[in-house]
């Protein structure tokens, strides 16, 4: 056995004991030879370990049921101590509701890793300063979600510019400018960024959407008639986007509600690279102006 087999092994046995109580010893009455076949006479897999204990198996579950009890108290109440940590010292507007809350804690209970209970600590601040901030959907979306997933989101939110008039989030990806009479079968120039470049991937934004984080569909705006302008707030800037001519159509991806949500939860700048893009794609047809 290699040591890399031999690492897994006991990185295992420890894991398996951590969570049933117990450790797993190799039966004493299971001596394999070399001319033995490692499956049994109905081609199962011979069981070559078994629990070390005296205790019986209600006994056994009893005790894995208390320390998985006692691991959701410590999670918990690390995730509220993080929450009373975080939040501001002002006035709320209302308390959670009991129903919201009770959800709240039976699906962060659970939650162990360090990284996810800041969040779930910044969920629980949130619903407390301003109560239906966060639906239980999106706590439920949070706590199915993988690290795959949770990723993608991460490279989401700096491309995420808010539009204060709609309540939403959407990330910006061009334009076009809409055909003149006399040109119908061309749709119009269309300049748009690789979100790529950026640090979001085709395969990101099509995990976002089968989460049901993000629209599946490229949105258009309303075309834009010369002088109009378009606004988008980032963390700590805010961008103002003017038409230089008319007919101007903005192309974007927008977040669904759930989307949004668990957006807020993440503060991020601007991403450097996609501002640069972003300029360069639509410079020509739109002024921008940065503060």
């Amino acid at each position: 056995m290699t040591v890399k087999k031999a690492n897994s092994k006991a990185s295992l046995a420890l894991l398996i004991e951590e969570k049933l109580g117990y450790p797993m010893v190799k039966k004493a009455s299971f001596k394999k030879t070399s001319e033995q076949s490692e499956y049994s006479s109905q081609g199962k897999r011979a069981v070559e370990y078994s629990v070390q204990s005296n205790n019986s198996a209600l006994k056994r579950a009893l005790k894995r049921k208390q320390l998985q009890k006692i691991q959701r108290q410590i999670n918990i109440e690390a995730i509220m101590a993080g929450a009373l940590s975080l939040c501001p010292d002002v006035v709320s507007k209302g308390r959670p509701d009991p129903d919201w809350l009770d959800h709240f804690i039976s699906l962060a209970e659970d939650i162990t890793n360090q990284a996810m209970q800041t969040l779930w600590a910044k969920i629980l601040v949130g619903e407390t300063l301003s109560p239906g901030t966060f639906s239980i959907k999106s706590l439920q979306t949070l706590k199915q979600m993988t690290q795959k997933e949770a990723n993608a989101l991460q490279r989401c939110a700096p491309l995420c510019g808010f539009v204060e008039h709609e309540g939403s989030y959407l990330i910006m990806l061009g334009y076009y400018k809409k055909p003149s009479f006399f040109d119908l079968l061309r749709k119009g120039n269309k300049e748009s960024v690789n979100l790529a470049q950026s640090g979001l991937s085709f395969p990101n934004i099509l995990t976002l959407m089968d989460i049901g984080l993000m629209y599946r569909k490229e949105i258009e705006s309303p075309s834009l008639k010369q002088g109009h302008s378009f606004n988008l707030s980032f963390q700590n800037q805010k961008l103002t986007l003017t038409a230089k001519s008319n007919e101007l159509v903005l192309s974007y991806y927008k977040l669904t509600q759930t989307g949004e949500e668990l957006k807020r939860l993440i503060t991020a700048p601007v991403n450097k690279q996609y501002k640069q893009l972003l300029e360069q794609a639509m410079q020509e047809e739109f002024s921008f102006e940065w503060s």
